[in-house]
C-alpha cells in the first residue's frame, strides 16, 4: 500500500495547534484553493465517529467521499479513514508530538491504495504523489499562518456578525474566525438556520431581524451585488448601487438603533474609489477619482461612516484584486493563462494593486480587533505592478506563455464599460493605513503570493 509522509514544525505549543483542529471551519481553512472541493456534510467533531462528506469537482467530474474520525487521542492523534469514495481505501493519520521550547511536529500520514488494482498504482501513485506535496506544503502554511494571526490578538472571545458570509471573501473569514474560537452570526436574505446563529435580512425589502444583533462586539459588511460575469447595463448599475449603498443604509441604520450596538463596523469597499490615476501614488487621504465606480464607493463609504453617531467605530476596506483561485478575478482568468493564451490586456501600463486572500481575510481581523485603526483602509498589498508585470509573473507561476495580448478594442468590445474599468484601468494604491496601524502581510510579492495560492510554492514532503 502507497504511504505519503508530511512533516512540518508549527512554531506553537501542542495544545494550540490540536485546539485549532478540533475547531469548525478547520478543515474547510485546509482545502487547496485552486480545487473545487467542499464540505456537503458534518456530523461531528474530530473525535471517534465523527463523518464529513465531501464533494469534488474537476471539469465535468464530481466525486463524493465520506471519512469518519476514528483513533481519537486529545493533544496527540486523530484519524480519517474513507467510508465511500473514489479509493479503494484511504487512511489519514494527523499526530502531534511537541518539538523544543513551544513548537509542535505535526506528522500527517497517508496509505492509500488507488482503484484499479495494480494498474491503477502503477498510473496514479506519481500523481496522487505529486498532488499531496502541493497540498501539504499549502497546508502546512496556512495552519501556522492563522495560528500566527490568531495568537497576536490576547483579547476576549468576540461574537461577529457578517453579511455575505457566503461568498468568496465572506466564507473564508468565518471560516477563520471560528477557529480562532470566536463566535459568527451569518446575516443571510435565505430562511436562516438558527442552529447556526444565521440572522434573517433582505436589504431590498428593508427588513432585518434588528433584535438579534443585540450585543455584537463587531459587524464585518462584505454583502453586495458581484461587479463582474456580466456588462454593466443600466439595470446592472442599479442593482450593484441598490445592494451597496442602500443595503449599507439598512444594515447602519439598524446597528445605530440598537440599545447595545457593536465596537466595530468593518465595511467593504474598493479602489475603485480613486478612479483610473496612471501610475500616481495613492493612499487613504488621495482625492477620490470620477466614474461610475468612484461615485459608488464614494456614496458606499459615507453610508458606513453614519454609523459613527452611535459611538461605532467604522473601518471601510478599499479592497484591490484579491488572489485567490477559489474565486475573484484570479479565478476567472486562470483557464486562458492556463491554456497559453493569456497575455496583457491594452497597454499593461495599468497598474494592478492585489492583495493575498489570506492577507485580506487577516487584514479585516486587525481591522476589528485594532481600536485605533478607523476610516479608510487600503486592502491592498505593499507592491502594486503594471498589468504586463502581473501577467509575466503569473505565466512564469504556471509555466505557461503569455504572448498574446489582448487589444482595448477587444476588452472594451467584449465587456463594454465593466471591461474598461476594471482591466484597462488602474490605480497604484499604497496600504498606508494598515502599515501604520502594525499590520503585517504575509505576502507583500506577488509572485510568492500566485505560488502559495496556486500550490506551486513551498518545502517538499518527506514521502515513502
Amino acid at each position: 500500500m502507497p504511504t505519503f509522509v508530511h512533516e512540518c514544525e508549527i512554531p506553537f505549543p501542542v495544545g494550540d495547534v490540536f485546539g485549532w483542529h478540533m475547531r469548525p471551519g478547520a478543515l474547510e481553512r485546509l482545502l487547496p484553493p485552486w480545487e473545487d472541493v467542499r464540505v456537503v456534510s458534518r456530523e461531528g467533531g474530530i473525535d471517534d465517529g465523527g463523518v464529513v462528506r465531501m464533494r469534488a469537482k474537476r471539469g465535468p467530474l464530481a466525486l463524493e467521499m465520506k471519512v469518519r474520525h476514528t483513533a481519537f487521542e486529545a493533544e496527540r492523534l486523530f484519524r480519517d479513514e474513507q467510508v465511500s469514495g473514489p479509493m479503494e481505501s484511504w487512511v489519514h493519520s494527523h499526530e502531534f508530538e511537541p518539538a523544543g521550547s513551544g513548537a509542535t511536529l505535526l506528522s500527517e500520514r497517508i496509505e492509500w491504495r488507488p482503484p484499479g488494482g495494480a494498474a491503477g498504482r502503477i498510473f496514479a501513485r506519481g500523481v496522487i504523489q505529486t498532488e499531496l506535496r502541493r497540498f501539504f506544503a499549502f497546508r502546512g502554511r496556512r495552519l501556522a499562518q492563522d495560528l500566527a494571526r490568531h495568537g497576536a490578538y490576547q483579547g476576549p472571545r468576540l461574537k461577529v456578525a457578517v453579511t455575505g458570509g457566503s461568498g468568496f471573501i465572506g466564507s473564508a473569514l468565518r471560516h477563520f474566525l471560528t477557529t480562532g474560537g470566536h463566535e459568527v452570526l451569518p446575516i443571510v436574505r435565505r430562511k436562516p438556520k438558527r442552529e447556526k446563529g444565521e440572522i434573517a435580512w433582505d436589504p431590498m425589502e428593508r427588513r432585518i431581524e434588528a433584535e438579534r444583533l443585540e450585543g455584537v462586539d463587531a459587524v464585518a459588511h462584505l454583502a453586495g451585488e458581484s461587479l463582474t460575469g456580466e456588462r454593466w447595463t443600466p439595470a446592472k448599475k442599479r442593482r450593484i448601487w441598490r445592494s451597496r449603498v442602500e443595503g449599507t443604509r439598512l444594515l447602519v441604520e439598524t446597528l445605530n438603533g440598537l440599545r447595545r450596538p457593536p465596537r466595530v463596523l468593518v465595511s467593504a469597499s474598493a479602489i475603485g474609489f480613486y478612479g483610473d490615476r496612471g501610475a500616481e501614488r495613492l493612499a487613504e487621504d488621495s482625492r477620490p477619482g470620477k466614474g461610475f465606480l468612484a461615485d459608488l464607493c464614494r456614496e458606499w463609504e459615507a453610508e458606513a461612516g453614519a454609523a459613527r453617531r452611535s459611538g461605532i467605530r467604522v473601518v471601510t476596506l478599499r479592497t484591490g484584486l484579491v488572489l485567490s483561485p477559489a474565486g475573484g478575478a484570479l479565478g476567472t482568468m486562470l483557464l486562458p493563462f492556463k491554456m497559453g493564451i493569456g497575455g496583457r490586456l491594452g497597454t499593461g501600463r495599468q497598474y494592478v494593486s492585489w492583495i493575498d486572500h489570506d492577507d485580506l481575510v487577516g487584514l479585516i481581523f486587525h481591522a476589528i480587533t485594532t481600536p485605533s485603526l478607523r476610516g479608510p483602509v487600503n486592502a491592498t498589498a505593499p507592491h502594486p505592478v503594471p498589468n504586463a508585470t502581473f501577467t509575466t509573473i503569473l505565466g512564469r507561476v504556471l509555466k505557461r506563455p503569455t504572448l498574446l495580448p489582448v487589444p482595448s478594442l477587444a476588452v472594451k468590445g467584449m465587456f463594454g464599460e465593466m471591461g474598461k474599468t476594471l482591466l484597462l484601468e488602474g490605480a497604484r494604491v499604497l496600504p498606508e493605513a494598515a502599515s501604520r496601524s502594525g499590520f503585517r502581510f504575509d505576502f507583500e510579492g506577488l509572485e510568492e503570493s500566485l505560488a502559495y495560492q496556486l500550490g506551486h510554492a513551498g518545502p517538499a514532503a518527506r514521502q515513502r
